[in-house]
């Protein structure tokens, strides 16, 4: 999980990107998460079966260099949109899932009209606390061996990915891919912890039906941290899933799939 090469590599802006392109219709550009993501991943699957889906691995992250200009999220955020541009992709279901959320977001503030929809899946980016509170765990914090079992609701879940990063017995294409992933979120998110202080203020500027969806025991964020996302952003709709954490929708990705399907329409 999160590990696995994808299968092509297009060079955008100067720079060589590890994508993947999977299915036929509408385009999907989903956007990972901060520990990347496998090429087999249940969403992606279910959502290849109506859509063209275009995932990349973002600038820094898998096997895609990161470019020397390339040092925050908002630069990620152009990065996509050269990529758009050079895919020429138009009426785009824009996804993006936790940290790949945050790009998203902060892609959508830009008012590119080649977006269509945009679905938030337990996103991060976002204060909304006051200075002395936290919004988001620090996740520096942790170990790599203790992260795992805090993305899932279901512990042995966690425990399962965490069996999977014995880096000992790890291809070493394999455990570089999770360096080079861990090392570019702690890049990109590491101070402000995984928010950018200005991005609540831009919110507003999404023009597109937006959908915000989140895992009702997400253990990564406060409680109702989706909901005032969603109330950030005119007219969103937001969805909780029970039974599902921050990466809820690796644990439960027909009901994230259908919820997202039904905003789709």
């Amino acid at each position: 999980m999160f590990l696995t090469a994808l299968p092509e590599r297009k060079t955008v802006a100067g720079a060589e990107t590890e994508l993947l392109i999977k299915g036929e219709g509408q385009p999907v550009l989903f956007l990972h998460a901060g520990h990347g993501f496998d090429p087999s991943d249940p969403l992606i699957e279910r959502l290849a079966k109506t859509h063209k889906v275009v995932a990349p691995s973002l600038p820094g992250f898998g096997a895609s260099p990161r470019p020397h200009d390339v040092t925050t999220v908002d630069d990620i955020a152009y990065r996509v949109l050269d990529l758009i541009e050079e895919l020429d992709l138009t009426d785009i279901i824009l996804v993006g899932v936790s940290f790949g959320g945050w790009v998203a977001a902060e892609l959508a503030t830009k008012g590119t009209g080649r977006i269509a929809k945009l679905v938030l899946i337990d996103p991060l980016g976002v204060k909304f606390g006051d200075r002395e509170s936290r919004d988001i765990v620090d996740i520096y914090a942790h170990t790599a061996q203790e992260i795992p079992a805090m993305f899932f609701a279901d512990e042995a879940k966690g425990m399962e990915v965490l069996h999977n990063l014995d880096f000992k017995d790890l291809p070493e294409e394999t455990a570089l891919r999770f360096a080079r992933n861990r090392e570019a979120l702690t890049l990109f998110g590491y101070n402000p912890t995984l928010y950018n202080p200005k991005l609540k203020s831009r919110l507003h500027r999404i023009k597109v039906p937006t959908l915000v969806v989140s895992g009702a025991e997400d253990r990564i964020t406060v409680p109702d941290y989706g909901r005032n996302y969603a109330a950030a952003i005119p007219g969103a709709r937001f969805e909780n899933i029970s039974g599902a954490g921050h990466y809820g929708y690796l644990e439960q990705p027909a009901a994230f799939a259908d919820k997202i399907e039904a905003f789709l329409g």
